[in-house]
């Protein structure tokens, strides 16, 4: 049976949210191959629906669809100072206690809070809310500025475009890097940002700067079985160090060394997926991570499993609930 996701709408629908939720998950998807997702867009409450831009929503199904739902979707709320209907709060705590995955994007997190859900768990939102939030339920072990946070089958996601990321994480999660990098190119947004990179960068970047930043990533990523420093890096973009390390913080969110040993991480998970065939050295080697106690060590610091069960286990088991906290090439 495919992977059963119920989107959540209410009056009030924040549109963007769960048009993204649609997106990912109602759309079908026979060029991936895969057994692809079943959805039930449920209503929080008797309709129809207003949503943002004068619309309307007419729910097939009521909250009943939760209980029968493996993965929950709740793609904002309304009003953060607003308590969610009762009903609704007891489906997810229903949900929560059969094991189902619940994820949240930016307002949506304050639903989870009110259910209790969140009480000493990771979790996020919109930078404009993290305080509120914090404030409100001080129980929650609020993530300042991360793009989403996973703490076990609960997921939250900053505003707007974060929660495309998230819904990308779970895709990722459920089918593997392939897939889910094929169904970023057809919505034409960037396969994998890590759920700790930054909401907000500090200032933007210079065109020429920026251009510059950016073609040096690209070329990193075509080669990154060859060595790379931070020093021959900022070279290859025509900056100095210091300069260079700045730039990139400011634009991405990570240091060049924190980035690059993702990337490498990356990729040897895809490898692990698509050529079982090689051994853990080659795949390490191939990855640029030089040997397989180097890809052991970073696939722990990254929150993954040894790459020898991921391998046999599959992307399910590799869900992380912690970013990684990289310093070194």
């Amino acid at each position: 049976m495919p992977h059963h996701v119920a989107i959540l709408a209410y009056d009030g629908l924040c549109t963007f949210e769960f048009g993204c939720a649609v997106e990912l998950f109602a759309l079908e998807r026979p060029e991936l191959g895969v057994t692809w997702y079943s959805h039930a867009v449920c209503a929080a409450e008797p309709g129809p629906l207003r949503a943002m831009g004068g619309l309307s929503v007419q729910a097939q199904h009521g909250l009943e669809a939760i209980d029968t739902a493996d993965t929950v979707i709740i793609p904002g709320w309304r009003d953060v100072d607003e308590p969610p209907p009762p009903a609704l709060l007891d489906a997810l705590r229903r949900a929560r206690a059969r094991g189902a995955r619940i994820g949240a994007i930016c307002s949506g997190a304050f639903v989870l809070a009110h259910a209790g859900l969140l009480d000493g768990k990771k979790a996020t939102t919109h930078w404009r809310y993290l305080e509120r939030l914090a404030a409100a339920f001080p129980a929650v072990r609020v993530q300042q500025g991360v793009l989403y946070a996973q703490d076990g089958n609960l997921i939250t996601s900053a505003g707007s475009a974060a929660g495309l990321d998230m819904l990308l994480h779970l895709v990722r999660s459920d089918f593997g890097l392939d897939v889910a990098s094929r169904v970023a190119q057809r919505l034409v947004i960037p396969a994998h940002r890590d759920g700790d990179q930054a909401q907000l960068v500090a200032r933007p970047l210079p065109s020429l700067e920026q251009n510059a930043v950016a073609r040096l990533m690209d070329w990193v990523r075509e080669n990154l079985r060859a060595e790379h420093s931070v020093q021959s890096m900022a070279a290859r973009a025509g900056m100095g160090t210091r300069t260079f390390q700045r730039r990139f913080r400011d634009g991405t969110g990570l240091t060049p060394a924190a980035w690059l040993v993702r990337e490498r991480v990356t990729l040897a998970a895809r490898i692990l997926e698509t050529r079982p065939a090689l051994a853990i050295d080659t795949v390490a080697d191939l990855a640029g991570l030089g040997s397989s106690a180097s890809l052991r060590r970073h696939f722990r610091s990254h929150g993954l499993p040894p790459p020898g069960r991921y391998r046999r286990l599959g992307p399910a088991v590799a869900v992380s609930d912690a970013g990684p906290d990289a310093t070194t090439v």
